[in-house]
């Protein structure tokens, strides 16, 4: 996947996506990345509703045509995403059960590894001297 661009990586993973997202009344997609590639990939998501007790019908959730537009968006939020190669993406939604109207958010979280730095900005020290403390 290091080849393929991340646009057509999120891409993929909207279209694996695409069945659970389908009727999904709220939740979250989750992508972690690391050197521009996914790694893996999930939804979090509230398919079912209960109120006083009583399991209600799933059919408010998002609709074939919302889902390809929530696939469109995360690609097109990727023009925020500014010099990084490691962390997650996470897109919540929500659909309003009253008008039939979805709402998102997208979170950048980058993540960093000081382990892969330190030998950057470690002393360099002579094999000569002695540098016991």
């Amino acid at each position: 996947m290091e080849m393929v661009s991340l646009a057509r990586q999120v891409d993929f993973v909207f279209r694996q996506l695409e069945g659970e997202l389908t009727n999904a009344a709220a939740g979250t997609v989750q992508i972690c990345i690391r050197n521009n590639a996914v790694g893996k990939f999930g939804i979090k998501h509230h398919p079912i509703e209960s109120r006083d007790g009583k399991i209600e019908g799933g059919d408010r959730g998002l609709t074939q045509e919302q889902v390809q537009a929530f696939r469109q968006l995360a690609i097109d939020a990727l023009k925020f995403r500014k010099n990084w190669t490691h962390g997650e993406i996470l897109y919540d939604f929500y659909v309003k059960p009253a008008t039939n109207t979805w709402s998102a958010s997208v979170l950048y979280e980058s993540n960093y590894n000081m382990a892969a730095w330190n030998s950057h900005y470690a002393p360099h020290r002579p094999k000569s001297a002695n540098w016991a403390n």
